[in-house]
């Protein structure tokens, strides 16, 4: 009897410890997809049911070879030109609308793809990144060197014509991800303003054309986006990269950053690497950036 009475206390116990044991791995392992991935670890997930691959390339450069799978959603579908401003948010509703004709879904586990020849095109991926993450979609990854680099290491090349499967997908919007003008004047002189540009732009020297003027919102410190590649253009690895951070955050991961560049579009590289690698809590992009900031007189800046 007593022997019978010990059996059922055992399996008891084991029934309640059973759905902790079985579950927790299986859900660990369905949510994880490193930030940066290699083509490497891209060539050997490339039949994960989970993984969508999105190519951001302009549909004639997609069709002349890309990763097998990939679906094709060129970049200006993910930010788009408002008025003056370019590379801003779609509308919510568009945006959903593309993030479920891409085939994303909640459980999806998305790599960008885009190509890196010139220094704009380096920063495509990232921004697109940020933007998934602002929908909700947090399982997103880029791919080390892009394009060129699947290319450079001799990977497969398909030519098909990848079609989606259509999902529609309900967003769970991150707003904080983005701030507008009126946000970061607020917070001058208690977030710490990041200026993502190269240093002469950053120091007044020079501007691209369609800037306004020379100048920098006031009190911003620099971490140009140049500084994140390595000559063959993958990224840095993560010791070197915190320590570069460090240089502007003090290495204090609690505090609030709101970074910016021309646009809104390269910023989004050092914003996806120190919230997605690096460990930082806090990190805004301000999506006008200097084509908003330095076109209105009232806007405080220097030098």
């Amino acid at each position: 009897m007593r022997k019978m009475v010990w059996l059922k206390v055992v399996a008891l116990a084991v029934m309640l410890l059973l759905p902790f044991a079985v579950t927790a791995p299986v859900q660990a392992a369905a949510r994880g997809i490193d930030p940066i991935v290699s083509a490497d670890w891209l060539e050997k997930n490339l039949n994960n049911p989970n993984l969508v691959i999105v190519d951001l390339r302009k549909v004639e450069e997609y069709k002349t070879g890309h990763v097998p799978g990939a679906v094709n959603v060129f970049y200006g579908s993910w930010a788009i030109k408002k008025g003056e401003l370019l590379n801003e948010l779609p509308s919510m509703d568009d945006l959903a609308e593309v993030i479920g004709g891409a085939g994303i879904g909640a459980n999806s586990l998305v790599v960008l793809v885009d190509k890196v020849e010139k220094v704009p095109d380096q920063f495509g991926m990232t921004r697109v990144a940020w933007t998934l993450k602002y929908a909700g979609v947090n399982n997103v990854a880029i791919l080390n060197g892009g394009q060129n680099q699947w290319v450079a290491e001799k990977r497969a090349l398909s030519q098909d014509m990848v079609i989606a499967k259509i999902k529609p997908y309900k967003a769970a919007w991150n707003k904080n991800l983005f701030v507008d003008k009126s946000t970061v004047i607020a917070k001058l002189g208690k977030a710490t303003i990041i200026d993502n540009r190269a240093p002469a732009f950053y120091e007044g020297k020079e501007k691209l054309a369609f800037v306004p003027k020379l100048g920098r919102i006031k009190g911003a410190v620099n971490l140009p986006v140049g500084q994140l590649y390595t000559g063959e253009g993958l990224y840095k690895d993560k010791a070197t990269l915190a320590s570069l951070a460090a240089k502007a955050t003090g290495a204090d991961l609690d505090k609030e950053y709101i970074l910016y560049c021309d646009t809104g579009k390269t910023c989004t590289s050092w914003a996806f690497i120190m919230t997605e690698l690096l460990g930082y809590k806090d990190v805004k992009v301000y999506d006008g950036s200097s084509m908003e900031w330095l076109a209105d007189p009232n806007a405080p800046m220097e030098p």
